[in-house]
């Protein structure tokens, strides 16, 4: 099973994990938020799968590109 890596396209606080490990991903589906600027913006999944990994909690401070979860399909 090949794995994925979602990376975040902006810096910020991670503020909301929607997604379980172990949990069915749509492609689309969001599975980090990340506050920046006083918004929320959604990281979404690039592919469907199953979500292996989560490498980041909730007040993790995140860098634009950084990989945030892998997902397997």
């Amino acid at each position: 099973m090949p794995e994925i890596k979602v990376v975040t396209d902006v810096a910020g606080r991670v503020c909301a994990v929607p997604a379980e490990i172990g949990s069915r991903i749509g492609s689309g589906d969001e599975i980090v938020m990340v506050e920046a600027m006083k918004m929320e913006i959604p990281v979404p999944s690039p592919a469907a799968g199953k979500l292996i990994s989560l490498l980041i909690k909730i007040d993790d401070v995140v860098a634009e590109g950084q990989v945030v979860a892998i997902i397997a399909t």
